[in-house]
């Protein structure tokens, strides 16, 4: 799958909420009202990532869990990357 240009990452993450564009990659915090729901999350986010075959690089914090979406193979973003954000976005919408 071929990188994205800085301009085409930028165009697909102004629509989803928090999202930016950080040294190749595409992040984003999110918060949750108990330290559980967090983890719920991420657990929901591991089996899609899995079905996807695209998997984030988390960081777990009281009440935060940042992801992080970059090709480790490529060296950047990829459309596969802006794929796993929007369903990351879909997920946290149906908590």
């Amino acid at each position: 799958m071929p990188l994205l240009d800085e301009s085409d990452i930028n165009s697909e993450i102004e629509n989803l909420p928090e999202w930016n564009y950080i040294e190749k990659t595409i992040t984003k915090d999110y918060s949750f009202d108990t330290y559980l729901s967090g983890i719920d999350f991420v657990n929901k986010l591991a089996l899609i990532a899995e079905e996807n075959n695209h998997h984030p690089d988390l960081s777990i914090g009281w009440c935060k869990v940042s992801v992080t979406f970059t090709s480790h193979d490529q060296g950047g973003v990829t459309d596969d990357c802006i794929k796993m954000a929007k369903l990351s976005e879909a997920l946290f919408i149906k908590k």
